[in-house]
């Protein structure tokens, strides 16, 4: 186990009670007492950081000079101190816990390989993996639909759930909440999480914070409760599990300072959409940003957890809120124990964690806003951080189509068999879908109240809408049916589709085959509205090519409304009864409306109810078959889960490093390339490589499932890296898709097919790209499946956090452009080969490396890169070709 007590060299470790309890802690209130008073002004989320520190000092991995490091943040607003951050805990989601798994199991192969005892490989942190991401909206619109999406969900993860059902057994430490449950991220805040964790050590209980990391960028909702986390890369997360720290700098806090309260009309999600504008445009990556004010008296804990949930879209490493009395009221509202809600309480004040507006704080850099100058509004069409004021939406979509078409005029279809046209700018999916809302009982019963009303008029959704509700907890049916709501949703089409992220990952399911059809044939730009965090382009569905993010209500009303060309505030939604036009206006409740039906129909026994087995799961979960074995079993003709190549040959040490030479651009690639197009969590192609693979195996096109299931075959995720239908490569003009040339024989073809030429070939391979490389979620695979294609450089002009991570953390070196040089100033067309050198001689962080670029003409040009592996530990991992080799050789070794 891993130990929590350190040596506390300060002397910092006191007890408090709370509830007639005793409780052990690390205090800051001592370390200041000792000679340190500056900590007093530290933001809270870095005083969770210092804590962490205070309790881990061991004089090796944590000394008391990266205590001392921390107190001295405040005079100079930023560190370049290197710390190890230890989380109390790990989340997952199954698209991601499911390859995490899978490499824990080929861990055991690998240890038992090298002669060791391969039950060493287990948690040492407490997992939760929650199953979310595998239900698809097939069935929509009807009452029997969530039953024929679950019955499908089983029926195409019956392998992926008995290796999951195998883990649950098979590993210590590790649970598995099951499908049909929730969405990770709110059981994550409804349930799991605590605010200050506990735990048992000598005979005595100790309290701390209560912290993770978690395999989903969306971990950051529950910053919205004053639990520290992030998303990292299942790679980080699994060594995280395994008792390496996580590697970090002592990161700069933007303080973001709200006052007033939202006006009458404006949701929480109308607030989130112009924080992440506000925070792009500040420019927040890889910091943390922390939120205090008056205004926060004015937000619940889920409007909080909104705002939080989008720090990846606004680039932060996380959106954190102190602990107050809401925090408390929440814990109470969602079943926690009373025990617990006393010691949070306790515990935050003792520790000056506890929020007052008062206290004097220092941030590296502020911002503000009053949520009185909040408007409605939507976002897109392609980013999160392109909002659109409602009262714009209609115009501007008019401009966004003139560039989504080429040019072209506006054009209408007819469908086949149906009494109605398609036009460009119809909504054609319209989903209330995503954590980021679902979570807020206020912005679902309005939109209960906004179908309710609708109804009441006569209006009903345009039926070219595929419309949806996948709500992320059990619990938000139980308030909507108790308060009439669901059955005003279901006239309208919004029936249960299933409890998890559904739309908002691409999990929306096919269209119509007409309506598709009829898509296809007018190459027209139809659009979707839906209630989520992400709508990069090719996410959602691939024949929608623009997304718009809208709060719950706003997506039931585009879906009366049909089309984004229609202004809400000006156009008419349609006629009652009697022939009178209904505007937005005449069906839009209330904020009294929504505080008293959520004040009379949500119950601290709901929650309760619903979270008092949740590890249970259903009749068709606990029929799942597998077996108690200590390794896997592992079945070659399985399409879902195969033992990767990563160990393959693994020796107890490392090889020596060497540098690159002579490689050849695999793809180049432009501004803002997403995790989504690296590697596509949607529909797999049945004309591609992976589709190829599949139907060598007799897998029917019908039964493909989507490439986030099929995370733990290797094998397809290979053949799907860089196979996003929007993707463009520069080197191949006017074709999308996962296609480049191959040199220097000049044929094109698939990405996967010259990467497996070269391969034989014995090439070396780069990737080029832009800036904001690798943005988007927190997806291993895009690392993954970049390694295993042989790719040993990506150069770029700027990455996203997480990505870079993982990049090293599969041994692939992350490089960037310096002094403005960029694929366009080098005149980069996929022709030239790259010598890197300088990595033979040793890595160190932030170093200088030559490149050579050699052009077909034979001249070359001889420019320097910046290496963008960080740390001291970040070289360890590239030295040993990753982290998992890193970890599994020091695991072997100390055993």
């Amino acid at each position: 186990m891993i130990v929590t007590a350190g040596q506390d060299s300060l002397k910092t470790r006191r007890t408090l009670k709370a509830a007639g309890k005793s409780y052990d802690y690390y205090s800051l209130e001592a370390m200041a007492d000792a000679g340190f008073p500056e900590i007093r002004k530290l933001p809270h989320s870095l005083k969770v950081l210092l804590e962490n520190l205070l309790r881990y000092e061991d004089g090796r991995t944590v000394t008391l000079d990266d205590v001392k490091a921390l107190s001295e943040w405040v005079k100079n607003k930023k560190s370049s101190r290197e710390i190890a951050y230890r989380p109390a805990r790990v989340l997952m989601q199954d698209f991601t816990g499911v390859p995490a798994v899978v490499d824990l199991a080929a861990m055991r192969d690998a240890m038992t390989a090298l002669g060791g005892d391969p039950e060493k490989i287990n948690p040492l942190s407490p997992v939760d993996l929650v199953i979310d991401h595998s239900v698809m909206v097939d069935a929509f619109g009807g009452a029997d639909s969530f039953k024929k999406n679950v019955d499908l969900e089983f029926e195409r993860n019956g392998e992926r759930y008995e290796f999951l059902r195998w883990g649950s057994k098979a590993f210590r430490n590790f649970r598995v909440v099951p499908p049909g449950t929730g969405i990770c991220h709110q059981v994550n805040l409804e349930h799991l999480a605590q605010t200050v964790w506990t735990k048992d050590e000598d005979g005595k209980t100790i309290a701390y914070p209560d912290t993770l990391v978690g395999t989903d960028s969306h971990t950051t909702m529950v910053n919205g409760m004053a639990v520290l986390g992030w998303g990292v890369g299942g790679i980080e997360a699994e060594a995280a599990m395994l008792g390496q720290p996580v590697s970090m700098l002592i990161p700069e806090v933007v303080g973001f300072e709200l006052t007033g309260k939202l006006p009458e009309g404006a949701t929480a999600t109308d607030l989130v959409l112009i924080v992440v504008q506000m925070l792009r445009k500040k420019g927040v990556v890889g910091k943390f940003v922390e939120f205090h004010g008056s205004g926060l008296g004015h937000l619940s804990l889920a409007d909080r957890a909104t705002i939080a949930n989008m720090a990846p879209e606004y680039g932060a490493t996380c959106g954190y809120f102190p602990i107050d009395d809401e925090t408390l009221s929440y814990l109470k509202l969602t079943g926690r124990e009373d025990d617990r809600i006393a010691l949070v309480e306790e515990y935050a004040k003792a520790q000056g964690m506890w929020r007052d507006d008062a206290q004097e704080m220092v941030f590296t850099d502020t911002l503000s806003l009053d949520l009185g100058t909040v408007v409605p509004s939507i976002a897109g069409p392609k980013r999160p951080q392109d909002r659109v004021l409602l009262t714009e939406a209609a115009p501007e979509f008019a401009k966004a189509f003139k560039d989504l078409a080429g040019g072209v005029a506006p054009r209408t279809m007819e469908v086949e068999g149906e009494d109605y046209t398609l036009s460009d700018g119809d909504v054609v999916i319209a989903a209330i879908t995503s954590c980021t809302n679902t979570s807020n009982p206020s912005v679902l019963i309005a939109a209960g109240l906004v179908a309710r009303n609708a109804a009441a008029k006569g209006l009903t959704a345009k039926p070219w809408v595929k419309t949806s509700l996948a709500p992320g907890s059990q619990v938000v049916t139980d308030y909507l049916v108790a308060a009439g709501l669901q059955a005003e949703l279901d006239k309208l089409g919004f029936n249960l589709v299933g409890y998890g992220c559904t739309t908002c990952i691409g999990n929306s399911g096919p269209l119509d085959p007409h309506i598709a059809e009829a898509v296809e044939k007018g190459d027209l730009v139809v659009t979707s509205v839906l209630s989520g965090n992400r709508n990069f382009e090719g996410r959602v569905n691939p024949h929608v090519k623009a997304n718009y993010l809208a709060s719950p209500p706003l997506v039931v009303a585009y879906a009366i409304a049909g089309n984004l060309n229609v202004d809400l505030y000006k156009d008419s939604l349609g006629e009652d009864p009697d022939g009178n036009p209904v505007y937005l206006k005449d069906i839009w409740p209330t904020n009294k409306e929504i505080s008293e039906i959520l004040e009379a129909n949500l119950s601290r026994e709901m929650f309760r109810n619903r979270y008092s087995n949740v590890f249970e799961g259903t009749p068709e979960w606990q029929a799942v078959q597998t077996t108690g074995s200590l390794t896997y079993n592992w079945n070659d003709g399985s399409t879902y889960v195969q033992n990767p190549p990563y160990f393959q040959g693994m020796t107890m040490d490392p090889d020596a490093l060497a540098d690159i030479r002579d490689a050849r651009e695999l793809a180049i690639l432009g501004d803002s390339i997403t995790t989504d197009h690296i590697s596509p969590a949607g529909s797999i192609k049945s004309d591609g490589p992976a589709g190829d693979y599949l139907r060598e195996r007799q897998v029917r096109p019908v039964d493909f499932n989507a490439y986030g299931a099929r995370r733990g075959n290797h094998e397809i995720m290979m053949r799907g890296t860089f196979a996003n239908i929007r993707l463009k490569n520069e080197m191949v003009e006017g074709v999308t898709g996962g296609y480049t040339v191959h040199y220097p024989s000049g044929e094109q073809m698939a990405i996967y097919d010259a990467a497996m030429r070269y391969e034989t070939e014995g090439v070396s391979l780069v990737v080029i790209g832009g800036k904001e490389y690798g943005t988007g979620s927190s997806r291993d695979w895009a690392a993954k499946g970049t390694r295993l294609l042989g790719v040993k450089a990506v150069i770029v002009e700027s990455f996203e956090r997480i990505h870079r991570s993982n990049l090293v953390g599969m041994g692939v070196l992350p490089l960037q452009f310096k002094d403005g040089m960029n694929r366009e100033t080098l005149g980069l067309k996929g022709t030239e080969t790259f010598d890197i050198t300088g990595i033979a001689d040793g890595i160190t962080p932030g170093m200088d490396v030559p490149c050579k670029i050699t052009y077909a003409d034979g001249t070359s040009k001889d420019v320097t890169l910046l290496c963008r592996i960080d740390t001291a530990d970040e070289v360890d991992y590239y030295r040993h070709g990753g982290i998992l080799q890193y970890v599994l050789r020091n695991i072997a070794k100390a055993a």
